[in-house]
């Protein structure tokens, strides 16, 4: 088995996980591959008791990895399916940080979770991806047009709101005046949509939803909408310019620009464990089940 291995931020109890997952590592053999700034970090500071080859990039992940290991939290997930992108390499978390939804492997069940990989004791969860396009797209976006949580159209220097205009397969939905719009996937329906009170999807189900944030006509209401909707935005702003997020990655785009959203062609696979499934961390995170009055 061949696996890369990926963390965007060294973290306190960095060490205490790379020595679990080595350990794990050295029952199985796997051929292990670093991503290259993690594997610097993680030499600086002698975590690591051997040499190992490195990746710098997407294209130097072949057909031959097997698994790719994301340390860190659901940021770095998402930070990790832009290496991954359409090669089909299973994408597995250990959460270095806060209870995630997407790094669901915690520190202390590293030592039993891992194993099961190498065992073929898991599932694999397809998630679906939003990709955006508008005139002149490949200036900024170059090759990372999608999305593995949400596409969002947000205000700019300004505290005034925005118009957004959208568009459902070219009929008209409504224009929403507000801080801005998240296009959200089921897999980001437990992000920012959540914050701003969109509804919680299951993974696997085939749907989309629009969530306005913040918006001044109060009848505004999340949308659950078909995945295979085209959607176009148009914003409408005192600015002349306004903000357009794909995950963590941010452009600036002109007012009045169309954009058209619409699901990708291609999904990314997370690795799900029989004792970590989606119910399971959603119960953790959200506390449901647990009497807090006392």
């Amino acid at each position: 088995m061949k696996i890369a291995v990926y963390g965007q931020y060294y973290k306190e109890n960095t060490d205490e996980i790379i020595e679990k997952m080595m350990v794990v590592f050295g029952q199985y053999n796997p051929e292990v591959v670093f991503e290259y700034n993690f594997y610097n970090v993680l030499c600086e500071r002698n975590i690591l008791k051997e040499s190992y080859p490195t990746f710098t990039n997407h294209e130097e992940l072949n057909n031959g990895f097997n698994l790719f290991i994301s340390i860190g939290g659901d940021g770095t997930m998402l930070r990790a399916a832009t290496f991954v992108r359409n090669k089909n390499i299973p994408i597995v978390g250990i959460n270095a940080g806060r209870l995630g939804f997407l790094a669901t492997v915690q520190q202390e069940n590293i030592e039993n979770l891992l194993p099961l990989i190498f065992e073929n004791k898991y599932k694999i969860s397809p998630r679906s991806l939003l990709t955006l396009h508008y005139p002149g797209g490949t200036d900024q976006l170059e090759d990372l047009d999608f999305a593995l949580n949400e596409i969002t159209v947000s205000r700019r220097d300004t505290t005034s709101m925005i118009t957004v205009e959208v568009k459902l397969n070219g009929d008209h939905l409504t224009s929403y005046w507000a801080d801005g719009l998240i296009l959200s996937t089921p897999t980001g329906s437990t992000g920012y949509s959540l914050s701003c009170g969109g509804p919680l999807l299951m993974p696997e189900v085939n749907s989309l939803v629009i969530t306005p944030i913040a918006p001044h006509n109060l009848n505004a209401r999340p949308l659950v909408i078909p995945d295979d909707t085209e959607i176009e935005l148009r914003v409408s702003s005192r600015e002349e310019q306004h903000l357009v997020s794909l995950d963590s990655r941010i452009i600036r785009l002109d007012v009045e620009t169309v954009i058209t959203v619409k699901k990708a062609n291609f999904k990314i696979n997370l690795v799900e464990f029989a004792e970590e499934k989606f119910l399971d961390t959603l119960r953790k995170k959200l506390l449901w089940g647990e009497d807090k009055r006392n």
